[in-house]
């Protein structure tokens, strides 16, 4: 006889049929991970990166679905993060994560980076495609941090990390100054690229971000700016977990440019 659990999946696949999908060369890959599995997540800071969908090996992680239920060939665009900023749970080892060219006429599945990197149980990873794209070439560089958020925190605190996503800006100290007391937060100190600080403990408000580099932010040298780029009214609430990023190319000057390239720091929430 029949069990429920046999009916149910008999009524999904039928309803699946009906819907014109066929279950065995349907787009969706099978991504499942143990409950102990790592977490990871993805972002397109490679400036001047063309949109792609991630990978780890050969296995698709993120992806954007239209409104019909077909992928769409958007995927993840520079400035972006994979999967509305959620993170996959992957099982724990060694990968190569690689970004791979979406909805292009030409070169469409082509890996413009390959990230070597450990994932382990229980843990959570951002994975960045950065620096600035080879368009000639057709690659960009990319790295792999640890998001450290342990499982009992202060509530009544607000934790806020920076990270380093700029192939051409000299390590920078970043700041957060406090809107209504001026206090000011050190994040993180010379943090080079391909870095990120640890998270650090600053009351729930809001705040102005500010990046330091000593005598000059651009690594060839030219110029003098010891402030590259700021950020005004970002909002940081208690028992959250936050990332600051910089991305974009440090030769755009940010006070004299719109372009999406600009150097500019990103921000976003990691709980």
């Amino acid at each position: 006889m029949p069990t429920l659990r046999s009916l149910s999946a008999l009524g999904a696949a039928l309803l699946l049929t009906a819907c014109g999908l066929d279950l065995e060369t349907t787009a969706v890959q099978d991504i499942t991970a143990p409950a102990d599995g790592a977490y990871v997540r993805f972002f397109n800071f490679g400036a001047g990166a063309p949109s792609v969908n991630f990978y780890a090996g050969d296995t698709k992680i993120t992806a954007i679905a239209s409104a019909t239920g077909v992928e769409a060939a958007s995927g993840v665009a520079y400035g972006g993060v994979g999967n509305g900023g959620l993170y996959s749970n992957l099982r724990p080892g060694a990968y190569t994560f690689a970004g791979r060219i979406i909805g292009a006429a030409v070169d469409n599945g082509l890996p413009i980076s390959q990230i070597a990197g450990n994932v382990a149980a229980g843990k959570y990873y951002s994975v960045f495609q950065a620096g600035l794209y080879d368009a000639v070439n057709k690659t960009v560089t990319g790295f792999v941090v640890e998001d450290p958020m342990p499982a009992a925190f202060d509530y009544s605190q607000a934790y806020v990390r920076f990270v380093h996503a700029s192939g051409n800006t000299n390590p920078m100290t970043l700041t957060v100054t406090n809107t209504v007391s001026s206090v000011v937060f050190t994040v993180g100190t010379t943090v080079a690229f391909r870095n990120a600080s640890g998270f650090s403990t600053v009351p729930a408000g809001t705040y102005n971000v500010a990046g330091s580099c000593g005598a000059t932010c651009n690594s060839t040298g030219a110029g003098n700016a010891t402030t590259a780029v700021s950020r005004t009214g970002i909002t940081l609430s208690a028992g959250r977990y936050y990332t600051i990023a910089l991305r974009g190319d440090v030769t755009l000057n940010p006070a004299t440019t719109t372009l999406a390239n600009r150097l500019q720091f990103d921000f976003t929430a990691n709980r």
